[in-house]
């Protein structure tokens, strides 16, 4: 389980799948989806096998994510605004 050193800190609200997740503001995506629990965020393009935020610091690419439409994001390099919407990597992105 994760824990926020600061539980005063202002919070926002993003959406994750859907689901209103309260987070800290100042904080990555990657720290706001583990506080809230979630630890899947992102499917490999071979095999479909799910994957977590690791490194936390932009190494791993394991933390990939869509946020407000934009694919192969790295939540734990992205910091959370207000109303972020954010959905699961599913495997590689799509050519343009």
């Amino acid at each position: 389980m994760f824990l926020r050193i600061n539980p005063q800190a202002a919070t926002l609200c993003m959406r994750f799948e859907g689901t209103d997740i309260i987070a800290a503001e100042g904080e990555s995506v990657a720290s706001a989806l583990l506080a809230a629990g979630i630890l899947a965020v992102r499917d490999t393009p071979v095999g479909s096998t799910s994957r977590a935020p690791f490194c936390l610091m932009g190494v791993c690419f394991d933390c990939l994510v869509e946020i407000d439409g934009v694919p192969n994001r790295q939540s734990c390099l992205t910091s959370v605004r207000d109303g972020m919407i954010i959905t699961r990597q599913r495997g590689a992105r799509a050519a343009p």
